[in-house]
């Protein structure tokens, strides 16, 4: 391996010990298989987002909630699509 290569994943390591402070998620999509079903989960501009009833109505649910946690820190918490 040469050493250009070597430095890369040493700066990789660095990047994901400190990933609260260095990653920011701007805007993804995630497929989330549930109990019942599979439900698809977004987050743009700080925004969440569920094709779940249960986020229609209460702008929050169990799968934007996992997500918050999975991701903790490298995204914004609690902001819901409206």
């Amino acid at each position: 391996m040469d050493y250009g290569m070597i430095g890369k994943i040493e700066k990789a390591k660095i990047y994901a010990e400190e990933r609260a402070d260095r990653i920011k998620f701007e805007t993804m999509q995630v497929r989330i298989n549930g109990d019942n079903n599979a439900h698809v989960v977004s987050y743009d501009g700080g925004r969440w987002n569920c094709d779940c009833n249960f986020f229609r109505t209460r702008h929050v649910c169990s799968h934007t909630m996992a997500m918050e946690r999975i991701l903790e820190n490298m995204v914004l918490m609690g902001e819901t699509a409206h």
